[in-house]
């Protein structure tokens, strides 16, 4: 894999901590604490337990894979373009405690591109496809049709166990090579993100040995090679197989029709 040199991050410094003062119902997460009993069909209720609730003003998110498939030395590949950017809570990690201690400093984290679902996006016909196409053009400097974008399976919630956050998988072929200086979104958290490409193989690979440690990435270009029919431990599409592995594949519900010989270029 080849990346762009991230513009240096020396480190994020705490200014202020106001975990004390804030109320938490307010701020850009917002924490419910609650107290909850279940009630049984019996007409029983169990005994009460605490349960905090993490939420945010828009919880849903779309999470969206730019690719392109190429043909180099006359076999197909499928490239995938990344984010590298510093993400504070990943990188203060380092002033936790935890058991056992984590080794790794989290100076950026690589992702694809993702972002809350707005308001207005509600209004459009299909919302996660608008909302994926605005941040294509806010994170990686792409116009790309919001019709170009077609789903990657279910949504799925991010740790059910302390959020609500639920994010919904889409995937679009991009002119990959026209990606650079992204206009962003305002915040300080964009200046220092790069653009990058990997084989979809790589990326998912990175994601495996915990260079990616990002979830919803790892998920999203899992989903993108069974969407394309592309086998990444074989390195291989399908229709590209001996009969017996074909068929295997197909039963195990990559699409062999979905791998296509050019696309994004």
């Amino acid at each position: 894999m080849s990346a762009d040199a991230p513009r240096e991050l020396a480190a994020i410094e705490v200014v202020a901590d106001r975990s004390a003062e804030g109320r938490c119902d307010e701020g850009f997460l917002r924490v419910r604490r609650l107290v909850l009993r279940n009630a049984y069909a019996d007409g029983t209720r169990s005994r009460e337990y605490p349960c905090d609730v993490v939420s945010r003003r828009r919880s849903d998110a779309a999470v969206a894979v730019l690719y392109a498939i190429e043909t180099v030395a006359g076999r197909r590949r499928v490239r995938v373009l990344l984010r590298r950017s510093p993400r504070a809570p990943i990188y203060l990690r380092r002033d936790a405690e935890f058991a056992p201690p984590d080794p790794r400093e989290y100076r950026w984290i690589d992702e694809v591109v993702a972002g809350l679902i707005e308001a207005d996006d509600a209004d459009r016909a299909d919302p996660v496809a608008h909302r994926a196409a605005v941040e294509a053009l806010e994170e990686a400097g792409l116009e790309v049709p919001v019709e170009a974008f077609e789903p990657l399976g279910g949504e799925t919630f991010a740790s059910p166990g302390i959020t609500d956050e639920k994010l919904h998988f889409v995937a679009a072929a991009a002119p990959l090579d026209r990606a650079g200086a992204p206009p962003g979104d305002g915040s300080v958290m964009e200046e220092c993100s790069t653009l990058w490409t990997a084989t979809l193989g790589e990326a998912i690979a990175a994601c495996r040995d915990g260079r990616i440690p990002d979830m919803k990435t790892e998920v999203a270009l899992v989903r993108l090679a069974d969407h394309l029919g592309y086998v990444h431990a074989l390195d291989a599409f399908v229709d590209e197989l001996p009969a017996e592995l074909r068929e295997r594949h197909v039963r195990a519900g990559v699409d062999a029709a979905r791998a296509t010989p050019e696309s994004g270029a």
